[in-house]
């Protein structure tokens, strides 16, 4: 694995979030969990792996919470969190298309 100074890597989820400055949740690419019989089902997911309120309260009060989309609600993550006062999700997005219109601008310059 790669040393990224300041950095920890946890395998325990909940141990994770603990003390976390920013939570970034990935989207569960339902299709794949849907057709594999040897992974969690949803619903097992969603008990194991969501980020909920209650998973949030571990983490730093300040905390931000990011998400690539698009999100499957109820999912990797809670509307309580997704729509809450620590998710930066939908400024994540106007920023993401900012960024893009800005490399855009620029390869097409050249």
């Amino acid at each position: 694995m790669a040393n990224f100074p300041n950095t920890q890597f946890e395998e325990d989820p909940k141990q994770g979030l603990c003390d976390a400055d920013v939570i970034v949740t990935l989207r569960v690419q339902k299709e794949r969990i849907e057709s594999d019989e040897s992974s969690l089902s949803l619903e097992e997911y969603s008990n194991e792996y969501q980020l909920s309120q209650e998973k949030l309260a571990l983490s730093k009060p300040d905390a931000i919470v990011m998400h690539p989309g698009p999100m499957n609600r109820g999912i990797e993550i809670s509307n309580e969190v997704a729509d809450g006062k620590q998710s930066v999700i939908l400024k994540q997005v106007e920023n993401g298309v900012a960024v893009r219109m800005a490399v855009l601008s620029e390869i097409l310059k050249q």
